[in-house]
């Protein structure tokens, strides 16, 4: 996809990956950009920037994802790329995590890209063309230590997002998954108290990814790899999934042993 004259929406752009994306993507000259998110002063602050529409949204309640999806095309028409951002990292721990707060990542993280496609996947099978880019994590193709809430869920999300493309790809819609490992953000900032710690040294700005998506855009790659250790970890898995289990397992005990 060449972005020039698109209308482009980004969920959770009032920061990190998304802020950079709304950025980024001003500066490839589209016909109008969204910036959506629930802190709705930095989301002005990024569309003023760009000369963008912010529109305050929590991406957890469909109707809001519905009002969003109709005020950008009211504002600039139909969309051509709707960015799947906002995400959290809940809390660490595993079956013993409380319900409520499993909902909560559910909500954010697998069900906000359900209703974005619901909202606008129609229109798009209607034109015979749409893009729907949806930030998962590299932890939805490897699985990360120590939060089995995000893992699970950026599992969910690459599932859905695979269903997408297998089932609307010859109808025209488009799909990409970008897939980071750690990123210079809030999110990572959060977990260095916790098994996050480890993917520090790797870690990229926000802004270099935001150029790994253009990049992979206009390759139309369903999978975008801003880290690229992150395709050999994946093929090591696939090669060898006890093996990989094994080494998952060493790391887990590295970081336990080191204190984070």
């Amino acid at each position: 996809m060449n972005l020039k004259d698109k209308v482009v929406v980004v969920t959770g752009g009032a920061n990190g990956i998304g802020r950079a994306l709304c950025i980024r993507f001003a500066a490839e000259g589209p016909r109008g950009i969204v910036v959506a998110d629930r802190e709705a002063e930095g989301a002005k602050q990024v569309a003023e920037q760009i000369g963008g529409l912010a529109v305050t949204t929590d991406v957890a309640v469909e109707a809001d994802v519905i009002e969003l999806v109709e005020q950008s095309t009211s504002a600039f028409g139909p969309i051509d790329l709707f960015c799947s951002n906002a995400g959290i990292g809940g809390v660490a721990g595993g079956a013993e995590v409380p319900n409520e707060e499993w909902r909560r990542i559910w909500e954010i993280n697998v069900m906000a890209h359900i209703y974005a496609a619901r909202a606008v996947l129609p229109a798009m099978l209607s034109r015979g063309e749409g893009y729907l880019l949806n930030t998962v994590s590299a932890a939805g193709l490897l699985t990360t230590i120590g939060a089995a809430p995000y893992s699970v869920t950026k599992h969910a999300a690459l599932a859905f997002a695979e269903w997408i493309a297998m089932t609307h790809g010859d109808a025209g819609i488009k799909v990409s998954c970008l897939c980071p490992q750690g990123v210079k953000t809030n999110m990572l900032k959060e977990s260095l108290s916790g098994a996050g710690q480890f993917l520090v040294d790797t870690a990229l700005e926000p802004e270099e990814v935001a150029d790994a998506v253009v990049k992979g855009l206009a390759e139309e790659k369903f999978l975008i790899l801003p880290h690229p250790q992150a395709l050999e970890y994946f093929q090591r898995k696939a090669a060898d999934y006890d093996r990989w289990l094994r080494g998952m397992r060493k790391l887990q005990a590295s970081v336990k042993n080191s204190g984070a």
